[in-house]
């Protein structure tokens, strides 16, 4: 195996490019005074391709791009995109605020091709300290070669992996099991099969059922839906709620200690983890077009856990508790969709640094506003994309904010404010308005 290194030193290296990582090198590209290098272990930018429906939209506004909501007047915006496609006219015509999830991955191809900061096909295999500085090594999968390049800071833009729960695990890897996050390369193969199951209530498995609702007549397949959650309800999106999505929301969640912010988190799942409201309509028309003629071959089943699978003769057994009454069902399916959201996990390429880098009680890295992992006997810092939920509040996967938080470890990085932050966005006041006197009595 060759090994190569680079001798000059980065100020900063990023480990992944998912369209957090690429927002930061976007809005590092006209920074001369900050040298960046990013590695990614796929060949080209690809977001969530197994889940590239083209009818569906992204859940929030064109707005939410790589770097509009702090430099609008950037190359990189997703108007600006369209503008170099010949499709500015087309999109002012189209008239929608929210772009299809296809074209958001597509412009962010567009914007990964041209910067020179970014390595496709390079894995971090490794990071150890050398002195003040962190030592990265990088496999190349095309050529196999290892080179190592030194930087004075880290980001992780790693992003989170498919969460399968405890009942499926046995079942990973397998033909007729798999997550959502391969629904579109498993599609045909699932299509083949008499009855299909979505286990799921969020905006993934309302998205996999609708488009294998669509197919039903085609295909003949029975189709099953089965969400541990209430009912199969929309996400929180009034103008009010969508408030917690900024800045100023994060400063009022991280002051608080983290056994508070798990609590408060904890409350907060009708903001993230519901089903568009678009998408909810879309499944009932059809539904009720098929039901004008005959009983719709599909159940939506609620408030059921999965609590075990097991492989039987004619296809797949899984049996589900109901949790109001606390009793036990079999659904026979010859091919499950896990729509069971994603986790985050500790990146192995920093094993070895593990023990320098401060856990919370939860086992979790403790971040600072800045989204730096506070660290034991470390000079450079270890910044975070996407893996701070716990320490910033449920904004952390939202892609509104991901220019804010690339904006803020630049500003950081360099010591000084390079892209101007607002820090009044929103109408209500999430603390005890300025305009009221607490009355510290009422606190004892």
């Amino acid at each position: 195996m060759d090994l190569t290194s680079s001798s000059s030193p980065f100020d900063l290296i990023g480990i992944g490019v998912g369209p957090f990582n690429l927002g930061l090198a976007c809005l590092l590209e006209p920074v001369p005074s900050a040298s960046a290098k990013f590695f990614e272990t796929k060949d080209r930018f690809d977001w969530h391709p197994g889940l590239l429906m083209e009818d569906c939209l992204l859940q929030v506004p064109f707005l939410a791009d790589l770097v509009s909501m702090v430099d609008p007047c950037s190359r990189f915006s997703y108007l600006n995109y369209l503008h170099q496609q010949g499709r500015l006219y087309r999109f002012y015509f189209y008239e929608n605020f929210h772009t299809p999830r296809a074209d958001y991955n597509r412009y962010c191809r567009w914007a990964s091709e041209q910067l020179s900061s970014i390595e496709f096909s390079s894995t971090v295999v490794d990071v150890a300290l050398q002195g003040s500085l962190f030592c990265v090594s990088v496999k190349n999968s095309v050529t196999g070669q290892v080179s190592t390049h030194l930087a004075k800071n880290l980001v992780l833009g790693v992003g989170t992996t498919p969460h399968w729960p405890a009942a499926a695990r046995s079942f990973q890897n397998n033909g007729d099991c798999l997550h959502s996050a391969d629904y579109l390369f498993a599609k045909r193969r699932l299509q083949s099969r008499k009855s299909i199951t979505v286990v799921g209530g969020g905006q993934s498995a309302a998205e996999v059922f609708l488009d294998l609702l669509d197919d039903q007549s085609a295909h003949g397949y029975k189709l099953q839906w089965v969400s541990r959650s209430s009912g199969f309800f929309p996400m929180e999106y009034s103008k009010l709620g969508l408030e917690h999505f900024s800045p100023d929301y994060i400063d009022y969640f991280h002051s608080f200690p983290q056994q508070h912010r798990d609590a408060m988190r904890a409350k907060q799942g009708n903001w993230y983890k519901g089903i568009s409201f678009s998408t909810i309509k879309d499944i009932y028309d059809r539904l009720y077009k098929r039901s004008m003629e005959s009983s719709p071959d599909a159940v939506l089943q609620a408030r059921s856990e999965l609590k075990d699978m097991e492989r039987v003769s004619d296809g797949l057994r899984l049996r589900f508790r109901h949790l109001d009454q606390d009793k036990i069902f079999e659904v026979s399916s010859d091919a499950v969709v896990l729509a069971t959201g994603y986790q985050y996990a500790f990146p192995a390429c920093l094993e070895n640094l593990r023990d320098a880098i401060r856990m919370d009680p939860g086992g979790r890295p403790e971040i600072r506003r800045d989204y730096s992992m506070v660290t034991d006997e470390m000079t450079g810092r270890i910044f975070v994309q996407n893996g701070e939920i716990h320490s910033h509040g449920i904004g952390a996967q939202d892609l509104g904010l991901g220019p804010y938080r690339s904006a803020t470890i630049v500003n950081s990085l360099l010591g000084r404010e390079h892209y101007a932050l607002s820090t009044r966005n929103v109408f209500q006041s999430f603390g005890i308005a300025d305009t009221f006197i607490p009355h510290h009595e009422l606190s004892r």
